[in-house]
């Protein structure tokens, strides 16, 4: 088992977010997550997700997430995650991993890469939406992709997001909490914003975002979350981590398609197209410094690989 703290030190920002590039480049299979409840005698039912991945003759990986709200009774963590990584050519187990670092870092460093794709270059305000520990990852994932120069942050607690701004004041950056009834002044200000909560209504309202604006939705990864309305993926030209799996799990797509906003047909491009450059991300595009960019992430299974072969590599050095 690799220590958690220096888990961390092997998966850093820009090493993670190539190793992400790279493995889209490969022939993978990740199919989607699989679910099953558990009865736990005189406590709430559990759910053990299982989420495998494999590239042919290299690595094979699976994620093992418990999910036990009963434990909350007792003080212990609702959440445990495991990463088992083994070969794929003879089946031995090469590590085991922390499933929740895996988990964490790997999520931010996609949403750098989407950034790194689809945002200006001369990008400078970042606007982060939440305050929780994926929101707290993908500041410096960001920092390591673009030149950031002012980080805004919002959180539906006030209190929570002063800290964390306070925080990175405390790492010398410029860093500055946003009143909660100044979300829509400060999204016009922003280039960049990113959004990791677990709303289950729009925060980013589409009339609010100039153009320009590169959008990151991190946070809904149910049919029944949102965090943009339907006017935002309307006008945006909208990207996913993941088609399939985006398609069927996030309420910030499913409800737009529902109402006729948005067209699947319509979605510029997922990490594979990106990464194999049958897509150039924002150069692309029509108007590339006037665009509103969308990237919606749902995570996959092969991103967790890519983390874990990182770790592993870098290990055996």
């Amino acid at each position: 088992m690799i220590e958690t703290d220096r888990l961390t030190e092997l998966l850093a920002w820009p090493q993670l977010i190539d190793g992400l590039d790279e493995i889209f480049r490969k022939s993978y299979c990740c199919p989607i997550r699989h679910h099953h409840d558990i009865m736990v005698p005189g406590a709430d039912d559990a759910t053990l997700l299982l989420m495998p991945a494999w590239v042919e003759g290299e690595y094979l990986g699976v994620k093992q997430v418990n999910v036990f709200p009963g434990n909350a009774r007792d003080g212990l963590p609702g959440l445990n995650s495991h990463y088992l990584l083994s070969c794929a050519n003879t089946g031995a187990l090469l590590a085991r991993l922390d499933g929740n670092i895996i988990t964490g870092r790997r999520t931010a460093a996609a949403s750098a890469l989407a950034t790194r794709y689809l945002s200006r270059e001369d990008s400078r305000r970042l606007l982060i939406v939440g305050a929780g520990r994926v929101a707290r990852q993908v500041v410096p994932a960001t920092m390591s992709v673009r030149d950031i120069q002012r980080i805004d942050i919002w959180n539906i607690d006030y209190q929570q997001g002063a800290a964390f701004a306070e925080e990175l004041r405390a790492e010398g950056l410029d860093a500055h909490a946003v009143e909660v009834d100044k979300l829509e002044e400060t999204v016009g200000q922003a280039d960049i914003i990113s959004c990791a909560t677990l709303s289950k209504k729009p925060l980013i309202l589409g009339d609010w975002v100039e153009p320009g604006t590169h959008v990151d939705l991190i946070g809904s990864f149910t049919p029944h979350m949102r965090e943009a309305d339907d006017v935002l993926m309307a006008k945006s030209e909208v990207f996913v981590d993941f088609m399939e799996a985006a398609l069927q799990e996030t309420g910030d797509l499913i409800d737009p398609i529902r109402s006729g906003a948005l067209n699947p047909a319509d979605i510029r491009a997922d990490f594979t197209d990106l990464s194999r450059n049958r897509h150039q991300g924002r150069s692309e595009l029509p108007s590339p410094q006037e665009a509103i960019t969308v990237f919606k992430a749902v995570g996959s299974s092969i991103e967790d690989l890519a983390a874990a072969v990182l770790a592993y590599n870098q290990l055996k050095m």
